[in-house]
């Protein structure tokens, strides 16, 4: 199944794809529904539940928040944070539902975390129930944050036959037939891509599009080199990338000969993004947030350092690095999962990893074969990749871990870029083993912070 640029990269706030936009995401379709449905102005109270991962980790992830503000009618692409809509809301124990009807709410009473309770379809499940001034139940609906903020209703995920798919000239579900089609086609990874795209929007619309993406990206870097203080949550982490950013100017100028220097500068960026999410800054799904520094980091690298030696001009080749990167993320929606809920932490670093080796190959000349190459080794070095964030916060150790799968999609792509293409293992058969590997994981590896450092690092 053909998954578009556009819903791989999406634009939203921090910290969490799958626990922040998901959920704000549902709320607002649960609120537009009451309004649709003409039973808005019956609705007295809204009680929000939330099971499994949803309800473990979503203090730490903003959940709680992110439903309140679905649920009064905002949207994650477009919600003003400067505003503070939630203060109000928790001050006066209210909220305008759907900017519609003005209800009470209070976040201690009418949000419960079944902690204990995983839905069968899916570990980050959550109900919203309206009821009117009797108590009786006006409209329930059940949905499932899947990852990349993607949503599904109970009654979609339910389903055994396969989704609706929308026209594209050019489909693939597998590494193998896209490879195929370029061949049959004379066309290149990318260009299938942006063909798929033309039939879905504008060539304006894509242009513009890709262009905003790249620049909310470079402007969350940007943010976090900048932003001073403390990172939120309760663990008293200072941010990192301020005073990397100042240390490596001052080393840029004393000495510049370190041959490592440039490592440091793709840390740096990916820390920046990573903390500005942490924050809940506005941030690009790449192909979620947990995940979100990988891709602009590994682009800024190719913007600053790479671009020189690429057969493309620079704006080209990012718009090449985005495209290909798509389709590779596609192969993993549509054949794994990119939640970290589902398989781990490989679902989220490992295929923002995977991700960010085929778009740099790719921006650097590299064919078909050795795109699939890098995007494959990438993924081989993220089997297994939990998923056990300290305090259910994303800070420890996904920020340290977005700098950790930048610089190896890098160094994937520079080990591609050196060969032939030709390489024994596929990317489909990588693929494979990570969605079984994540099957077989324990369900506290997975977004839960059951386990792992979550319960261990921070022991006497």
């Amino acid at each position: 199944m053909y998954h578009s640029l556009f819903d791989v990269f999406s634009i939203g706030i921090g910290p969490s794809s799958s626990h922040t936009v998901g959920p704000m995401r549902a709320a607002k379709e649960f609120s537009d529904t009451l309004i649709q449905q003409k039973k808005i102005s019956k609705v007295q109270k809204v009680i929000v539940t939330l099971y499994g991962s949803l309800a473990l980790t979503g203090v730490g992830h903003g959940t709680l928040n992110a439903c309140v503000y679905g649920l009064a009618g905002f949207e994650a692409e477009s919600i003003d944070l400067t505003l503070n809509p939630l203060e109000k809301i928790k001050n006066e124990k209210s909220l305008l539902l759907g900017n519609k009807k003005k209800i009470p709410f209070d976040f201690d009473t009418d949000i419960v975390l079944e902690k204990t309770t995983f839905l069968k379809e899916h570990s980050n499940g959550m109900k919203f129930s309206a009821f009117d001034k009797n108590n009786h139940l006006l409209f329930e609906e059940t949905y499932f944050s899947i990852g990349g903020g993607s949503i599904k209703k109970q009654a979609e995920i339910k389903k055994t036959t396969s989704p609706k798919e929308v026209y594209v000239p050019y489909p693939f579900n597998s590494c193998n037939e896209l490879i195929e089609l370029t061949k049959k086609h004379n066309m290149t990874i990318d260009q299938i891509v942006m063909k798929n795209e033309e039939a879905l929007r504008s060539f304006n619309e894509i242009r513009t599009g890709i262009s905003k993406i790249h620049q909310i990206m470079e402007e969350a870097i940007d943010a976090g080199i900048h932003h001073k203080g403390e990172l939120p949550g309760g663990l008293n982490i200072q941010r990192r990338a301020p005073r990397i950013y100042k240390r490596l100017k001052e080393n840029f100028i004393q000495n510049n000969s370190d041959p490592l220097m440039i490592i440091d500068w793709i840390n740096l960026w990916a820390f920046a993004v990573s903390e500005e999410n942490a924050c809940g800054g506005k941030i690009v799904t790449a192909p979620t947030m947990g995940s979100a520094g990988i891709i602009p980091s590994v682009l800024r690298y190719y913007d600053r350092f790479a671009a020189l030696k690429s057969p493309f001009q620079k704006e080209i080749g990012i718009g090449i690095f985005l495209l290909t990167a798509s389709a590779i993320c596609s192969l993993y929606r549509t054949n794994a999962s990119i939640s970290g809920a589902e398989v781990g932490c490989q679902g989220e670093v490992g295929v923002a990893c995977s991700m960010a080796a085929a778009g740099l190959t790719a921006a650097m000349g590299g064919t078909a074969e050795q795109i699939e190459n890098a995007a494959e080794i990438a993924m081989e070095h993220n089997l297994g990749l939990t998923c056990d964030p300290i305090a259910g916060l994303v800070q420890i150790p996904c920020i340290e871990r977005n700098a950790m799968g930048a610089t190896k999609a890098v160094n994937a792509a520079r080990l591609a870029l050196r060969g032939d293409g030709e390489h024994l293992v596929s990317l489909d058969n990588v693929i494979k083993t990570m969605y079984e590997t994540g099957k077989h994981l324990n369900k506290k590896y997975k977004e839960t912070s059951l386990g792992g450092l979550a319960t261990n690092a921070l022991t006497c």
